[in-house]
This record gives C-alpha cells, sequence and structure tokens, in this order.
C-alpha cells in the first residue's frame, strides 16, 4: 500500500516536475512502439511476398517445363516415325501433325517442322524436289539443314521454308548438342525467320531422326518445334496467371541482352526472385518481380492509425495530470500559504492585542493620575480609545498594511472641523506607515486635536491648524503648527495628553518628539520611521 503511494507521488512530482516533457516522451513511447509494430508487420508482408514470389516462380517454371516436356514427347514421336521410312514425305508428315491432334495455338509453339539433313552433293537434287535452299553454302560443314516441312502451313510459316538451319551459329550448336545426345534440345536465343521484320526473340527444340538399322548414327534429319518466347510464355501464365507480378524469362543466366521474353509487373519495385528452367535439355532463368506496393498494407496502416490515436490519446491525458498535478499543487501552497498567513495572523493578532491593552492600560493609568473628577477621567479614556479605534479601522480597511499618514490625520481631526469655521489644512506627499507607526502618530493627533479643541485654535471662531509633513530618507516629518487661537499661557499645568506625547509616541516611534507650547500657538514636529513591508508585515518571520 505504501510502495503504490510512494509509486503515484513520484508519478505526481514528475508530472508537476516536467508538465511537457513527461506527456511527450508518453507519445514518444507509444509512437515508437507503434512504429516498430508497423516494422514488424510490414516485414511479415515482406517475407509473404518473397514467399508467394518463390511460389508463383516455382509454378510458371513448372507450367513452362511441362511445355516444353509436351513438344517434346511430340517430338520424340515423330522422331521414331520418320526413323522407319526411307524418305519423310509431305502426306506422311501432314499426317502425322494431324494426328498430334495439337490445340490451336499449338501449346506455345509456332507449329512442328521437319528439315532433312543434306550433303553439300545432294543439294541440286533437294532443290529441284522442294526448292531453293538459303544461304549459299559455303562449303565447310558437313550437312546443309534446310526447312523442308513446316506446319501449319500458313504465310507466316511459310517464310522459313528452305532456310538453311546449319547455317546459323545459334540453331547449328543445338542441333550438334541435340546429334550427340540424340534427346530433344532447345537453342539458345534466336530470332526466327517467320517473324519477317519483328525482332521478337524464340528458340527452337530439335530431335534428330537417324536411319532405321544403321549401325552407327547416319542422320536423316531433324524434327523441330519453333516458338516464340512471349508467346510460350504467355501460354504457361494461361495456366499460372502470377497475378500482378512481373515476370522474364532468359536464355542461361540473367543479363539483358538475354532476355526472351517478359510481362511487366503492375508496379515496378525491383524485388526479385529467380528460379532455373530446363526446357529441353537447356538450363534457362525466371525471374518473378514483385509487384507489392510501396505504400503500406492495411494492417500496418490500421496499427498506425491506432498506435498514433493511442500515443494522443495518453498524451493528453498526460497533459490532463499534468495539469491538475500543478494546479493541486498550487491549491496545496496555497493551503499552505493559508495556514502560515492564519498563524503569523494568530501571532500578530496576540501581539497587537497585548500591544493596545498595554497602551490601554497606560492611558488608564496615566488618566487615572491626572484626573480630578470621575467624568473627567471618563471623557479622557474615552476620546483615545476613540482614537485608538479610528486608526484601527483604517488598518483593517488596509488589511493591516501600510496606513497613508493623510489618512491618520484626516481621521483624528474629522469630529472637529464639519460644520464649524475652523480651518485645517493638511498637505504632504503620500507616505505609508506601518501599522503600529500608523497607531502612535493617531494618538498623538489625537491629542493635539483634542487640546486644540479645548484649549487652542479649534476653540475659538478663525483658528487655524495645519498639518504638514515632509518625507526625508527613511523617516517622515510631520509638523503641527496652530495659528490665530487664544494665546497659550505661559504658566499652565502639565496634562496627560504632554506625557503621552513626549513619553509614550516617542518611546513607539524610537524618535525624540518636539513639543513647543509657544504664546502664538502649540507646535509639535513628529517624526516617523518608514518601514519596509518586511520589516511588519504579518507573514515576516513565519
Amino acid at each position: 500500500m505504501q510502495a503504490a503511494e510512494y509509486r503515484k507521488r513520484n508519478v505526481r512530482e514528475w508530472l508537476v516536475r516536467y508538465p511537457r516533457v513527461v506527456p511527450f516522451g508518453i507519445f514518444v513511447l507509444v509512437a515508437s512502439v507503434t512504429a516498430l509494430a508497423v516494422y514488424a508487420i510490414e516485414r511479415g508482408e515482406d517475407q509473404r511476398d518473397r514467399a508467394r514470389l518463390h511460389e508463383t516462380a516455382q509454378a510458371v517454371s513448372s507450367a513452362l517445363e511441362r511445355r516444353g516436356s509436351t513438344s517434346s514427347a511430340y517430338l520424340r514421336a515423330g522422331a521414331a516415325l520418320f526413323a522407319t521410312v526411307d524418305t519423310v514425305e509431305p502426306g506422311l508428315f501432314g499426317r502425322f501433325v494431324r494426328e498430334l491432334k495439337l490445340d490451336q495455338d499449338y501449346r506455345g509453339a509456332d507449329g512442328v517442322g521437319w528439315a532433312e539433313a543434306v550433303k553439300p552433293a545432294q543439294i541440286k537434287d533437294f532443290e529441284r524436289r522442294h526448292g531453293p535452299v538459303t544461304p549459299s553454302i559455303d562449303g565447310q560443314h558437313k550437312w546443309v539443314i534446310p526447312v523442308t516441312y513446316l506446319k501449319p502451313d500458313s504465310q507466316r510459316n511459310r517464310l522459313a521454308i528452305g532456310y538453311n538451319m546449319a547455317s546459323e551459329p545459334v540453331r547449328r550448336a543445338a542441333m550438334d548438342e541435340a546429334e550427340r545426345t540424340v534427346r530433344p534440345t532447345a537453342s539458345g536465343k534466336i530470332v526466327l525467320l517467320q517473324e519477317g521484320q519483328r525482332s521478337s526473340p524464340g528458340f527452337l527444340i530439335y530431335m534428330p531422326v537417324f536411319k532405321s538399322g544403321s549401325g552407327s548414327h547416319d542422320l536423316k534429319g531433324f524434327i523441330y518445334s519453333p516458338f516464340n518466347a512471349q508467346v510460350f510464355l504467355d501460354s504457361a501464365l494461361k495456366l499460372e496467371s502470377g497475378e500482378d507480378s512481373g515476370i522474364r524469362l532468359y536464355d542461361g543466366p540473367v543479363a539483358p541482352d538475354r532476355l526472351m521474353a517478359a510481362r511487366a509487373p503492375a508496379h515496378a519495385t525491383g524485388i526479385t526472385v529467380t528460379e532455373p528452367v530446363q526446357i529441353a535439355n537447356r538450363q534457362m532463368t525466371l525471374q518473378i518481380e514483385s509487384a507489392k506496393s510501396d505504400s503500406l498494407s492495411d494492417l500496418s496502416m490500421a496499427t498506425l492509425i491506432f498506435g498514433m490515436l493511442v500515443a494522443s490519446l495518453l498524451m493528453l491525458v498526460a497533459r490532463l495530470m499534468a495539469y491538475q498535478a500543478s494546479e493541486d499543487k498550487a491549491a496545496l501552497e496555497w493551503l499552505q500559504e493559508q495556514n502560515s498567513i492564519r498563524d503569523s495572523l494568530t501571532r500578530e493578532l496576540n501581539h497587537r492585542v497585548k500591544n493596545t491593552l498595554a497602551n490601554v492600560l497606560s492611558m488608564i493609568a496615566l488618566t487615572r493620575r491626572r484626573a480630578t473628577s470621575l467624568e473627567e477621567f471618563a471623557e479622557g479614556i474615552d476620546g483615545r480609545i476613540r482614537a485608538l479605534s479610528a486608526t484601527h479601522d483604517l488598518l483593517t480597511q488596509s488589511d493591516w498594511g501600510t496606513v497613508a499618514v493623510r489618512s491618520v490625520i484626516e481621521a483624528e481631526v474629522a469630529p472637529y472641523t464639519h460644520g464649524t469655521d475652523r480651518v485645517v489644512t493638511l498637505q504632504g506627499p503620500d507616505v505609508e506607515l506601518a501599522p503600529n507607526d500608523a497607531l502612535s502618530l493617531g494618538l498623538a493627533i489625537h491629542e493635539l486635536a483634542t487640546n486644540a479643541a479645548k484649549y487652542g485654535a479649534l476653540s475659538a471662531a478663525g483658528g487655524e491648524v495645519s498639518a504638514r509633513w515632509t518625507l526625508a530618507g527613511s523617516q517622515a516629518q510631520i509638523i503641527w503648527q496652530e495659528a490665530n487661537g487664544p494665546s497659550v499661557p505661559i504658566e499652565r499645568k502639565r496634562g496627560f495628553g504632554t506625557d503621552l506625547i513626549e513619553k509614550i509616541v516617542a518611546h513607539e516611534l524610537r524618535n525624540q518628539v518636539e513639543l513647543d507650547f509657544a504664546p502664538e500657538g502649540v507646535r509639535c514636529v513628529i517624526t516617523v520611521p518608514i518601514r519596509k513591508p518586511s520589516d511588519f508585515a504579518m507573514r515576516a518571520g513565519s
């Protein structure tokens, strides 16, 4: 329980100490976790995409190999048939092709052809039976392998009739390999004769045919299938679409000059996988390019949005908590301050009540000694207590702060100036006095005003009283001057007011009071210290 409370208090302290950093830190933390989650999701998506690429590559590769194997099987069947006859006649070749019952696009091939192996000395006889052979014979090769028949019999395929395939190195290398291995063999990248002016790449699959019963391989010719590489690839993709992935077929290793056929991806990414393809005894390479968009997946986007919303919400909550914690701390400090003020007020009130009571007791004692009758005693006490009360009212209005000199003097002379023909002049700058100093000044002015009302300038019509004060450094000097009143007698009885001013007031103000009973009028100079608020404020020293 205590540990939980300590952690809670510690969190509040952090919120108060760092009201902006903590919420932002929470936002960054949650945002970082969200970013890591999105990264993990995207990495998983990339791995799944790469797995799909491998799966697509294997499926398309298998489809291509099946196409090649099917064509090779047809060529093997043709080779077995043609080996049993001395001469492959057009009718026999046509019946063979019809019996194959090939589908409309010949399973990706441009057809099936027969190329008779002709020795250079037999060229003229061959041309007499089948037409001219091109290109011209250079005499360096053992065989001339002209295209003899090519089905289906189309205008496009007729372009290849009579072409000596042994004259071209790529075709010749494939035929040599097929003759050596006695198996269907694909050529490298070429352009078929039937493509005309187009440069669409293709390849051929050759199967050698030997004379039956010969002790050694006595070549009769080649049955073959020409393939447009793009048509061959598209025919395989009808079985395995590969979705939107990019697909490229290369003759041998991946290289720009070896590209045979391609399908562009829906969105180029550069992320590829390769798969080897074995087509008719020739190694080719299939490359699959990912079409995955660069944008985030739906799951990643949802995670990102949710994470940022949570981060923003937590930051807002933390900000509100920080604001509330700051308010709580301010309220606690205010309560503590109020308690301190209350304690100070209590101490101050106790101190001031004691001072007031001491002043009252002093006034009672002095008034009793000076009074000749009970009525005189009551009147003296009443006036002086009223003077204290008036100054107390001023102090209460200022929350026992400072009181202006003008306010103190006005409060004490007010009872003697209303509705009379006496003149009271107050003049001086704005000077603020400490509470105790204001009380002492109030008592002094009360005694002076009372004396003036009884015996001095305020007791007769036309009398004048002026109270002027000046500020000199850290002290204020108040000058009370009476004029145009009754003459002050030289011989007079010393009263309580004189003692109060010269003893009590002087003692409280810590400055000598100059009191002069001149015949033309009483003159009194009172010096009051100007204290700093810290010297008398209720909370000072609390």
